[in-house]
């Protein structure tokens, strides 16, 4: 006696379920996202040169240094970082019309370019330069 073949139930899985669910859970996570645009400053530091020109201090400028240690010179005085502030303030009364030029090390650390460029702002100095030293 002969057996009957009877075609094999192919299983298959349904998955529109599950791609429902994952858009649902797409537009869930769109909906309740919040933007939040943070303030801040844009800042590029120039490409240092190969051979720079000499620069020419005037003496109604006020020059602030940053090495690459991050130590703060103002005007080729060292100068804490708690004291940036009345030192820009002090220099800004003599001379209230100087330019500040904030020369930074390529390897320095930022915060102390932020820090310097607040306490620019605080004071009210507008004509603020950055420039990259070696």
């Amino acid at each position: 006696m002969r057996r009957r073949q009877r075609p094999e139930d192919e299983a298959e899985i349904n998955i529109t379920p599950m791609l429902d669910i994952v858009f649902i859970m797409l537009i869930f996570f769109i909906v309740t996202t919040s933007f939040v645009r943070e303030q801040g400053l844009d800042i590029s530091r120039p490409q240092q040169a190969d051979n720079p020109p000499p620069q020419q201090e005037d003496t109604g400028q006020i020059v602030v240094r940053i090495d690459q240690l991050s130590q703060i010179t103002v005007n080729d005085r060292p100068v804490d970082d708690r004291a940036v502030r009345a030192n820009l303030e002090r220099e800004r009364a003599s001379k209230p019309k100087a330019p500040l030029i904030v020369a930074s090390h390529p390897d320095a650390d930022t915060n102390s370019l932020v820090l310097v460029l607040d306490a620019a702002n605080i004071v009210g100095i507008d004509n603020i330069s950055v420039a990259t030293t070696k």
